[in-house]
């Protein structure tokens, strides 16, 4: 039987990565899994020539890292209270590379993912964490079909 005990479900806060997120924890719950959430911020690139838009950068950097970790810390008290047990992760760099590191050294046993079946140029022009994250993987794939137009209520997250 599969025994699932570690699950990651990496979010942008999207309305198709709550989608996942609401999979992922009706997994944790089926399983009794514990239930990482990550969220992973780009590096933002500090121009040397202007100290002033340096300081600015580095300032909204940790803006956005607030806010991330803020929102982070809201999903996971809602997963206590439905007895999920959930870490959070905020990562910084390319997406796809360190979701996979996580679950590499968190021996991550499933990875419950939004995928938004983006076709043509889209894919092309945006590439897709979610192929990236399937291709390198070190344990399965859950992949939820999610709607980037789709608004998920703010209580209905989890």
């Amino acid at each position: 039987m599969l025994k699932l005990n570690t699950i990651l479900c990496p979010t942008d806060f999207s309305a198709g990565s709550l989608q996942a997120l609401s999979a992922a924890t009706d997994i944790a719950i089926r399983f009794t899994a514990e239930l990482w959430l990550v969220h992973v911020l780009p590096i933002l690139p500090v121009l040397l020539t202007d100290p002033n838009y340096a300081f600015e950068m580095h300032e909204y950097q940790r803006l956005l890292d607030e806010e991330a970790q803020k929102r982070l810390d809201e999903i996971a008290g809602e997963l206590q209270q439905k007895s999920v047990k959930s870490r959070i992760l905020l990562g910084h760099g390319d997406p796809a590379s360190e979701i996979v590191r996580v679950a590499e050294e968190q021996k991550i046993d499933l990875i419950v993912i939004a995928t938004f079946g983006k076709t043509g140029w889209r894919r092309f022009a945006y590439g897709s964490v979610t192929e990236k994250v399937v291709r390198l993987s070190p344990c399965p794939v859950l992949t939820v079909r999610g709607s980037d137009d789709k608004v998920v209520p703010e209580q209905q997250v989890a």
